[in-house]
């Protein structure tokens, strides 16, 4: 009786360890998802932050060709052109 008694105290023990096991595994498991929802949100501001400084650099760019700078001037042109053509078409909508 003792053998079997042995065989179960070791298989207890044994399912122990396990358990222990995943549950460590499931704590690490979590700290994972959460440094992986923290990189994301980190991520997503940062992409936010290069949109911004997309625009204030074109801002610029049209700022300086508007001042008489060379460069960029081509597209300062095509930029007003089309504003002027939405201006055009937001009268034409309002004299309707």
């Amino acid at each position: 009786m003792s053998h079997i008694e042995d065989i179960v105290d070791a298989l207890e023990n044994k399912i122990s360890k396990v358990l222990h096991k995943q549950e460590v595994l499931k704590q690490a498991n979590i700290k994972l998802e959460q440094d992986l929802q923290a990189s994301n949100q980190e991520l997503l501001q940062e992409k936010q932050r290069i949109v911004v400084w997309q625009e204030k650099y074109e801002a610029l760019k049209m700022a300086n060709s508007l001042l008489g700078s060379d460069n960029n001037k081509r597209e300062t042109k095509l930029k007003i052109n089309t504003l002027i053509r939405e201006i055009d078409h937001c009268i034409a909508q309002l004299s309707e």
